[in-house]
């Protein structure tokens, strides 16, 4: 017997037990998904728990250093840690440029750059919010110092700040009651 559409392919058999061969080519599919699942990650559950580490990347590249015995030594490191910028918005980020450049000049390197003796102390020049910040900058984001000095600015002494320090300088005026050394 043969369909009129499609003369040349028989009618598909007719099943009495429909409901019985559904059950059965459901089982089956099922079956073969947990065969291929299994094939394709043989992790147990505990494994989806464990916190993976792979893909961590960091904000700043680091420059190449052509020297062959490059070390930052950790005395150098807790010199920098000494004085942490924490972000916080009673610190002065200036100051605290001017202090880490300062420590940074201290140390000069043949074949090392001075902005890739920079770039690998700063992370250790700060702390809570400021640490934070950092690393959730864009990954790979921050190749120089200028870019690093400039996300650090933007960030931690933004236009708008510079903008009101300098309304508060153009808009002084001494009070009668205070002479100029108190102004």
């Amino acid at each position: 017997m043969y369909r009129r559409s499609q003369r040349n392919q028989p009618l598909i058999p007719f099943d009495l037990e429909i409901k019985a061969t559904v059950r059965r080519q459901s089982g089956a599919r099922k079956r073969q998904q947990q065969v291929t699942m299994t094939e394709r990650d043989p992790r147990v559950l505990q494994d989806y728990v464990l916190p993976q580490a792979t893909g961590l990347t960091f904000p700043i590249v680091n420059p190449v250093v052509e020297a062959n015995n490059f070390e930052l030594q950790p005395a150098l490191i807790s010199f920098v840690e000494q004085n942490q910028f924490g972000g916080r918005p009673i610190e002065n980020p200036h100051l605290h440029l001017c202090n880490f450049l300062a420590k940074c000049d201290t140390i000069k390197l043949n074949g090392v750059s001075a902005d890739a003796i920079r770039l690998r102390l700063f992370p250790f020049s700060l702390k809570d919010r400021a640490s934070d910040w950092l690393l959730n900058e864009e990954p790979n984001s921050i190749t120089t110092w200028e870019a690093l000095l400039k996300a650090f600015l933007s960030k931690y002494f933004p236009p708008g700040k510079t903008a009101k320090l300098r309304a508060e300088i153009t808009s002084f005026t001494q009070r009668n009651d205070e002479s100029l050394c108190e102004a």
